[in-house]
């Protein structure tokens, strides 16, 4: 089955896991903006980033048939550098008309600070003022319910945010349903340790039926597994479901929701 993950790291992997990801169904993927294992210490570190992100990951992602997406910021991780942070916020416009580029993210927070909190608004200003979807990264385990609430009240707060334009990732059992019920779409991460394991991803899309939900791998620095949505997909025809419902939440999903970003040109594979 094809399928698009919308969210993985691929600057953190080998040109080996784009061919494995070829060969399991992987025909698109996006890569939020994140961390790079320690702090940058200049506006000119991210720019090189965002070129990495724009003109060398597309590259190599397409010598394996796989369409590369991208998604431009400064983590929350090296947002209580609150001058940095706005020197970046300012230069991310020079990307934004790059073939490649969704929107703003992953923006969110860390450890639920008040320059976390401020620096997440401005990003959020930067996305009304150019009119780009969203992505947000919730914090890990013991603050991740705490701060997903203050990300969606500050979200909510915003009368000017089109909830169907943001996707609010990360969601485990305890913040899933808030995330729905407020307009916006939840995004699960599967981690081989922390975050979402494929069996509790099932138990969810079973519990809400799968509508405005999406499922990656995130394939990041630490400990992480770039197949892990055709492990979910193998759990999901383990217990039963239909290939239509697989189908919705790894590939009709993703596609929904990156198509309100002009820049989505996505080509489906040709099966004639």
């Amino acid at each position: 089955m094809d399928y698009i993950d919308p969210h993985i790291h691929m600057v953190s992997r080998t040109t080996d896991d784009y061919a494995t990801l070829a060969r399991m169904g992987c025909v698109a993927m996006s890569e939020p903006a994140f961390w790079a294992g320690y702090d940058r210490g200049s506006v000119d570190g991210f720019r090189d980033y965002f070129r990495q992100l724009t003109e060398t990951e597309p590259k190599r992602a397409a010598a394996y048939g796989i369409q590369h997406f991208t998604w431009l910021c400064i983590n929350a991780k090296e947002a209580e550098n609150v001058s940095l942070s706005r020197d970046v916020i300012a230069m991310i416009p020079e990307f934004l008309e790059a073939a490649n580029v969704l929107g703003i993210g992953e923006i969110g927070l860390n450890k639920n600070t008040r320059n976390e909190s401020i620096i997440f608004l401005e990003h959020l200003e930067l996305a009304i003022k150019h009119n780009q979807s969203i992505l947000i990264h919730t914090p890990h385990l013991e603050d991740k319910f705490q701060g997903t609430r203050m990300i969606l009240d500050m979200l909510s707060d915003d009368q000017r945010l089109d909830r169907t334009r943001v996707l609010v990732d990360h969601v485990e059992e305890h913040t899933i349903a808030e995330v729905l019920d407020r307009g916006f779409w939840a995004g699960m991460t599967l981690y081989p340790v922390t975050k979402c394991t494929p069996e509790r991803a099932a138990d969810m899309i079973e519990m809400t039926g799968g509508e405005r939900l999406l499922v990656n791998s995130a394939g990041d620095w630490g400990p992480s597994k770039p197949t892990a949505v055709p492990d979910l997909i193998f759990e999901l025809r383990r217990r039963g479901h239909r290939e239509s419902l697989i189908k919705k939440v790894v590939y009709d999903n993703p596609i929904e929701f990156f198509s309100q970003s002009s820049n989505f040109k996505f080509k489906p594979r040709d099966v004639s």
